[in-house]
Formats: C-alpha cells, sequence, structure tokens
C-alpha cells in the first residue's frame, strides 16, 4: 500500500475537557444574546406593558396624542376597540385605541368638582345681588 492509515489523535485528557473548544466558540453567542435581551428585547417589552396599562385606563376627559400626531380630549369610551376623541368644536372623530399615542393630561376629578362647588358659589352670589 502506498497510503499508511492515519488516525486522529485525542489528548488524551477526557471529560468536558473535550469539547472546550466548542464551548469556547458558543461562548460568544451567549454573550450576545444576553446583551440584546438586556439593551433590546426587556426594554421593548416594558414599554408596550405600559403602552396597554396607558390604553386600557383611557377615561372621558382625558388629552390624547393619536398616531397621526391629532391632539383630542376623549369624549367617550365606545368599546374595548374605539375611543370617540374630540378635537375641535363640534368636531368628533372615533379613534381606535391602539392608534392613541400618549396621554398628555389626565383630568383630576377633585379639581373638576372643586371647580364646579365654585361655579355653583359664584352663581348663588349673582343670584342673591339680583
Amino acid at each position: 500500500m502506498l497510503v499508511s492509515a492515519a488516525y486522529a489523535q485525542g489528548t488524551g485528557i477526557t471529560g468536558i475537557f473535550d469539547n472546550q473548544g466548542a464551548l469556547i466558540q458558543f461562548l460568544p453567542l451567549v454573550l450576545i444574546f444576553v446583551v440584546f435581551y438586556f439593551l433590546l428585547i426587556r426594554p421593548q417589552q416594558r414599554k408596550a406593558k405600559d403602552h396597554k396599562t396607558m390604553l386600557d385606563a383611557l377615561r372621558r376627559g382625558d388629552r390624547v396624542v393619536t398616531g397621526g400626531g391629532i391632539i383630542g380630549t376623549v369624549a367617550r369610551v365606545e368599546n374595548p376597540e374605539e375611543v370617540t376623541v374630540d378635537i375641535a368644536d363640534g368636531v368628533r372623530v372615533r379613534v381606535l385605541r391602539n392608534t392613541i399615542s400618549s396621554v398628555l393630561a389626565k383630568p383630576d376629578p377633585a379639581a373638576a368638582r372643586e371647580a364646579a362647588r365654585q361655579r355653583e358659589e359664584a352663581r348663588a352670589k349673582a343670584e342673591t345681588k339680583d
């Protein structure tokens, strides 16, 4: 025979050290995934959860910005998917809840009650003067 048989030689160490090369090659991929998880995936999930919570808390009187940049006030919550928004005097638009990008201001119920009480007192004073 002109060609002799050649056999692969092992290191002679058995156990985990046989696969050490494969482990070292796989380690950078694991590290990249960990970095992507903490820098990209996790913050995006938190942002989506906060947006869903904000949409679930929508109620009448909230000032909102739609995805198209229209600023308006929530006039009525139609159903779980739709909201009626006042964008100008006498102009109401039905908007999908998912297209609302942010809530600018939430009305304070206590402040609204206080303002109504003050208006009633001013009316009462005006009526007593007449």
